[in-house]
């Protein structure tokens, strides 16, 4: 009898340990399974205005801070573009001063926490930038997904896909360019976004499923004029392209991919998002894992 107690004790603790560490797991890969789109990664540092001039902004050094190019600058209820960091500039030790191009709503205020997005815009194309355009409804596997379509003369469509915790205005830095140039282009929401169906069970795939959203755009394209697709996409938003370029119905309509930083290994995406939540490293398997 004594033996068996002993054993029973043994399976329920191990079971214990199981669940626990599942659940550890699964809480440490939520960092990007359940990220919300349009808030920022855990790997996107905050960092501090320390103050704004004529042109410049003063902000937290840190290695995003002094990132080269052009950034949206994303806080709560506040939206700027900077600029490349500025040369002739006096930089403190701890400060970075970049140019300061716009502040497209809200303010920014010193002490202000705020970080560093691909959105070099915000709102609609019609908003943002001044151009017609049409809300309209792709027919997707689990509900309508919207989308914005700018017309364009060209028989060739763009179809964009945005990518992990960003929206379909990430495709805004690119649709003047696009339409300057007579491209019509689609911009799509997919499962999970604002407006969209959700995903069955809430959680984000890496485009393992998402990527049927995409090839319902390239389908509603082809049935609403166009005679091939190049698709799109930045981060998970590349991935699914390249997915549905390999496995759709009509992946012979599409002529081209463009690929901005495709997530080409999610265990690897996966533990920097939850490394970033200051997950302990024993508990880094346990999150890919969990995945």
């Amino acid at each position: 009898m004594r033996t068996v107690t002993a054993t029973a004790a043994a399976v329920t603790a191990a079971l214990a340990t199981g669940v626990a560490s599942v659940a550890a797991g699964r809480l440490a890969s939520d960092a990007a399974l359940k990220a919300p789109p349009g808030r920022p990664l855990p790997t996107e540092p905050r960092l501090t205005v320390h103050g704004t001039a004529a042109g410049q902004i003063t902000l937290t050094r840190h290695l995003a801070a002094l990132r080269p190019g052009r950034y949206g600058l994303a806080g709560d209820g506040s939206h700027a573009v900077l600029g490349p960091v500025l040369d002739t500039a006096e930089h403190g030790a701890d400060t970075v001063v970049r140019r300061l191009e716009r502040v497209t709503h809200g303010t920014l205020a010193t002490g202000d926490r705020a970080w560093f997005t691909p959105n070099l815009y915000v709102g609609n194309p019609g908003t943002a930038l001044d151009l017609e355009y049409a809300d309209v409804e792709v027919p997707g596997e689990l509900g309508p997904l919207p989308a914005w379509f700018l017309p364009g003369a060209r028989p060739t469509w763009i179809v964009a896909v945005h990518g992990l915790a960003a929206t379909r205005e990430h495709a805004l830095n690119l649709i003047a360019p696009l339409h300057r140039r007579n491209v019509p282009v689609l911009a799509l929401a997919y499962r999970g976004d604002v407006g969209a169906p959700p995903s069955p069970d809430g959680l984000h795939h890496f485009g393992e499923t998402e990527w049927r959203d995409v090839d319902a755009a390239v389908r509603y394209a082809l049935d609403h004029g166009a005679r091939q697709v190049v698709l799109l996409g930045w981060s998970t938003g590349a991935t699914m392209a390249l997915r549905t370029a390999a496995l759709s119905g009509v992946r012979e309509r599409i002529a081209g991919l463009v690929l901005d930083s495709p997530v080409l290994s999610w265990e690897t995406t996966l533990r920097a998002l939850a490394a970033a939540r200051r997950t302990p490293g024993a508990l880094l398997p346990l999150a890919v894992r969990a995945a």
